[in-house]
């Protein structure tokens, strides 16, 4: 998992997210893991808030898909 502070999962924070490929994490309100992804970033976060995926998000921009896949790999919980 990711080692960086949760954002509220709202419009105002997808407004900070880059539109770059990144690996990023969906919280529950007690900042439980609780979804994960790769992608176009602020695509992929809109997408979840749409969908009521999450109350909270963090990321980490990569430089490429295959960047933010390793990323993904690197974080994953059930390592």
């Amino acid at each position: 998992m990711l080692r960086k502070r949760w954002e509220p999962l709202t419009k105002a924070t997808i407004g900070k997210i880059p539109e770059a490929y990144g690996y990023y994490e969906l919280g529950d309100a007690d900042g439980e893991l609780v979804g994960r992804g790769v992608g176009v970033l602020k695509d992929e976060v809109k997408e979840a808030l749409a969908y009521g995926d999450g109350e909270r998000v963090r990321w980490e921009r990569a430089t490429s898909l295959d960047h933010a896949e390793r990323l993904a790999a690197q974080h994953d919980p059930s390592t």
